[in-house]
């Protein structure tokens, strides 16, 4: 009986442990609080992954009409960027900080959390070229203490978005998806704006990205 018992337990064990999805992160947190994004699902722990060889996403090709603009931490942010262009045929601007973050990730909290707290404007190291010829801007993060990294409030009162329209997108742990993507929408008044979209890291993939992108109107 007591042989019984103890199988018993371990197959409801296995039933629950099972239960849990990998998409879903169990990383332990501040309530409350999403900090810089980390890499998982496999990523390097280095805070940006490599390029393949012979390919340079960074490099707008000139003739497109549509933007992402994007700030990247962990890399992750970085993937649905490239999905994105991918699918869309758009240039690629990565928001790069004038004093990278540093790559530690508690230290990196840190720095973020000051910025927020002090409202700062960190500098951006280069800036967009041809800025007139894009009619549609992506603008992409990861959430920072519950919302946009101060970087993108930089980017956003650097140029004009009058009579452009506007597509947020974001990465996050689990929460403050919707509040951040609302902040992009706050902080370019002055453009229209496309329903947004926020995903996991293990929700970046060409199926999600695609189904809202034809939901939008972006591709067909």
């Amino acid at each position: 009986m007591k042989k019984y018992l103890i199988y018993l337990m371990m197959a409801a064990a296995v039933v629950m442990f099972g239960a849990c999805s990998p998409d879903e992160n169990y990383e332990p947190e501040t309530p409350g609080i999403e900090t810089p994004e980390t890499p998982d699902d496999g990523e390097d722990d280095t805070p940006e992954n490599p390029e393949e060889p012979g390919e340079d996403p960074e490099t707008p090709n000139g003739d497109s009409k549509i933007l992402v603009a994007y700030f990247s931490w962990g890399g992750t942010t970085q993937r649905m960027a490239e999905e994105i262009v991918r699918q869309t045929g758009a240039d690629i601007f990565r928001i790069e900080p004038a004093v990278p973050y540093p790559t530690d990730y508690t230290e990196c909290t840190e720095v973020a959390q000051e910025e927020k707290n002090n409202n700062a404007r960190p500098a951006i190291a280069d800036e967009v070229e041809n800025w007139k010829q894009y009619d549609t801007v992506f603008i992409g993060c990861p959430v920072w203490w519950w919302t946009t990294p101060m970087i993108i409030c930089t980017f956003a009162e650097n140029y004009d978005f009058e009579g452009k329209t506007v597509v947020p997108f974001c990465t996050y742990a689990s929460t403050y998806r919707d509040e951040t993507l609302a902040r992009i929408v706050e902080l370019t008044p002055d453009a229209g704006h496309l329903a947004g979209e926020g995903l996991t890291s293990g929700k970046i993939n060409e199926q999600n990205i695609s189904l809202w992108l034809n939901e939008i109107g972006i591709i067909e």
